[in-house]
């Protein structure tokens, strides 16, 4: 017979209170996922048995430096610094305190818990490593606290359901309609018979959110066959937010796999429709708890505006973080409800600084900037740190556009070549983010696209094989 550990009979005074509690609520647990987000945002990390989890708690847990900045296909990029020439040295790991969540799509008792990455060299021994993307995000929140304000953010995401099964061309395809027993070919943005008819997924899905505490808030039908969005409730806690947008994309993923499905974040999985975007609100609270962007579109608050305006001139050093994909870019095309130039309005979803409809004690900013397939802790820590940029420094946006903004301003159509040479010559990257997380994360992507520009596509042998 099996035995398994019982939290009730186990010492928890290593853990913090809220964790124990959650331990507590979970009889029988056996094992315990620790999860270290990369840059890239893919969960790393290892699995241990429900005995050691004391241990990591008061001793933490030794991963590899490399792991922070290993390329989307899991190598270590050596040009970062952190592979062979520190002899693939290991960091000290630390749990994030309140992150032990319940796993409810495992079949055995289980565990997750988020970990970050200390550095281990002079004075910044003990100290969390700058490039590990929570501690980017933390940095650009103490700038804010030293002003005495405090960022209000919540956060949306697109993803589009797949078969679990590729076509014989070894491509995604729709799933089957769960009611019809058809696959999804048409798109009808928030249709309710769509939701009615995955409600299956969206309920499982609810349900782990339920489990582990994460606040979704409204699931909708978006632009196209199998795409849908999830948003997260506000929190006056930015890396909480963050932490539950990667505890988010974890269980999606996890409850299409049981359902015979693939859940894919992907910016642009269909050049015919639409791409899956990651949007970021954000208020800012002063310290009386006040909205600093509270006012009527007209006029609208100084404290908008200038934020709005520094968004505008960060907009190109930062987009490596908001498109850090070759695929990222794919997204940027006309007419598909993506900003193709750095324009704000209100109400208005061609821009892409957008003020939503609300009462003026919520006013905020929508950042529509980035994909789904980018990191939500480097997005956010971007996002803030152009806003802050702005009310430093009492940047103009200009006035808000009204109508069409892809008819009244500048197409721009990025690409991730100049992304990367932009970021990486960026003193406002390097001055806010710091010049390590700059190099590490530059020469990252900068691999990437190396590696992918010497891929021969499927597209290349159509094109040129037998015609020349």
């Amino acid at each position: 017979m099996t035995r398994h550990s019982d939290a009730s009979h186990t010492d928890l005074s290593a853990l913090p209170p809220e964790d124990a509690a959650t331990l507590r609520k979970l009889p029988g647990c056996e094992l315990v996922d620790l999860l270290l987000p990369d840059m890239n945002g893919l969960l790393r990390g290892k699995r241990i048995t429900r005995d050691a989890l004391e241990k990591v708690y008061a001793e933490g847990v030794c991963l590899p430096m490399s792991l922070i900045a290993t390329d989307i296909t899991g190598n270590t990029v050596e040009e970062t610094g952190l592979g062979y020439d520190i002899g693939d040295e290991d960091r000290i790991c630390r749990p994030v305190p309140g992150s032990l969540r319940p796993v409810p799509w495992s079949p055995r008792p289980m565990a997750q818990l988020l970990l970050s990455m200390e550095d281990a060299h002079g004075a910044s021994q003990g100290r969390m490593f700058e490039a590990n993307p929570r501690e980017v995000l933390r940095r650009v929140l103490d700038r804010y606290a030293a002003r005495g304000l405090k960022p209000v953010v919540a956060v949306e995401l697109e993803f589009y359901l797949f078969d679990a099964h590729l076509d014989a061309d070894g491509r995604p395809r729709t799933p089957l309609n769960p009611v019809t027993g058809r696959r999804s070919s048409s798109t009808q943005v928030y249709y309710m018979e769509d939701l009615n008819d995955y409600r299956g997924f969206t309920d499982a899905v609810s349900a782990a959110c339920q489990a582990q505490a994460i606040p979704a808030d409204t699931a909708v039908a978006e632009y196209a066959p199998g795409q849908f969005e999830i948003n997260l409730k506000h929190r006056d806690d930015a890396l909480l937010a963050c932490d539950e947008a990667i505890m988010l994309k974890r269980a999606i993923k996890a409850v299409a796999q049981q359902q015979d499905m693939q859940a894919s974040f992907m910016a642009k999985p269909f050049a015919e429709q639409a791409g899956n975007g990651l949007h970021i609100h954000v208020s800012v609270l002063d310290g009386n708890g006040d909205n600093i962007f509270a006012s009527p579109a007209d006029p609208p608050a100084a404290a908008l505006r200038h934020a709005i305006g520094g968004l505008q001139r960060s907009a190109s050093d930062s987009l490596l973080l908001f498109a850090p994909h070759a695929n990222s870019y794919r997204r940027f095309v006309l007419n598909a409800f993506v900003p193709l130039n750095d324009a704000w309005g209100y109400n208005n979803r061609t821009v892409a600084m957008r003020i939503p409809h609300s009462n003026q004690a919520n006013t905020r900013v929508e950042h529509r900037i980035a994909g789904a397939d980018a990191n939500p802790y480097l997005v956010t820590a971007a996002v803030l740190a152009g806003m802050l940029h702005g009310l430093e420094n009492g940047f103009d946006p200009g006035p808000p556009v009204v109508g069409n903004a892809y008819e009244q301003t500048e197409i721009r159509t990025p690409f991730w070549r100049q992304a990367i040479d932009d970021f990486m010559a960026s003193d406002f990257i390097g001055e806010q983010f710091g010049e390590s997380f700059q190099h590490i994360y530059g020469q990252q992507k900068r691999k990437e696209m190396l590696t992918f520009e010497t891929q021969v596509s499927t597209l290349e042998y159509d094109w040129y094989l037998r015609a020349v």
